[in-house]
């Protein structure tokens, strides 16, 4: 059936659903380049590292070199506890409420864009099959318009109008995989935040005993 067709010949037999659906597939895969970068970017920093870094800086006394510190790592944890430095160096507000805080902006930051490839693969299926019934109820309105043709125009027609089934689901599943993978690697990222937060917590209040967790 695809013999000797060309791409947009067969983008045009699926009809408008095909159309709409390459078009959300070109944001999609927009979408997974730019996070996966962007999450393989801030992930290169060990949490461990990045803590006792940060901590070594704290018992030297050093809180202005330990914000130093947290402004050149990329890591979501850096905003987190500079936050939590510099209230307790201007001792302006509470320490533990100033890195909450800062732990929510960042985690609204992780999750920018990531729902637009949940949302893509939930309705790039619906958009499939609604044109998918579109397309068998042109084919059996030509159908009962010529008044002849036999099955093999049926089966033509069904078989044309299923390509935009098929479509939907080529792009609805790797916006699904690519959104389950983020959304891990997020959950990730809040946890050693909000470990951080804690750590620096522990130590400015002369809570720790200068020893972290090594585990990553």
């Amino acid at each position: 059936m695809f013999e000797g067709k060309s791409f947009i010949d067969i983008l045009n037999m699926g009809g408008w659903a095909a159309w709409v659906l390459l078009f959300l597939s070109i944001i999609s895969v927009m979408v997974t380049l730019i996070k996966a970068v962007e999450f393989w970017k801030k992930s290169k920093i060990v949490r461990s590292d990045f803590i006792k870094g940060l901590l070594y800086q704290l018992r030297k006394g050093r809180i202005d070199e330990a914000i130093y510190f947290c402004e050149k790592t990329l890591t979501p944890m850096s905003p987190v506890a500079k936050a939590g430095l510099i209230a307790y160096r201007d001792k302006e507000g509470n320490i533990v409420q100033a890195m909450d805080r800062e732990i929510m902006i960042e985690t609204v930051k992780l999750e920018r864009y990531v729902t637009i490839l949940g949302t893509i693969g939930s309705i790039s299926v619906y958009v499939g099959l609604f044109g998918t019934v579109l397309g068998i109820i042109r084919a059996f309105h030509d159908i009962s318009t010529v008044g002849s043709g036999g099955i093999s125009v049926v089966i033509m027609g069904v078989s044309e109008a299923l390509i935009a089934t098929a479509t939907g689901l080529f792009v609805a599943i790797p916006a699904v995989v690519a959104y389950n993978f983020f959304a891990k690697y997020i959950d990730k990222f809040v946890v050693n935040m909000q470990y951080c937060s804690s750590a620096v917590e522990d130590f400015l209040l002369g809570k720790t005993s200068g020893k972290i967790n090594e585990e990553d």
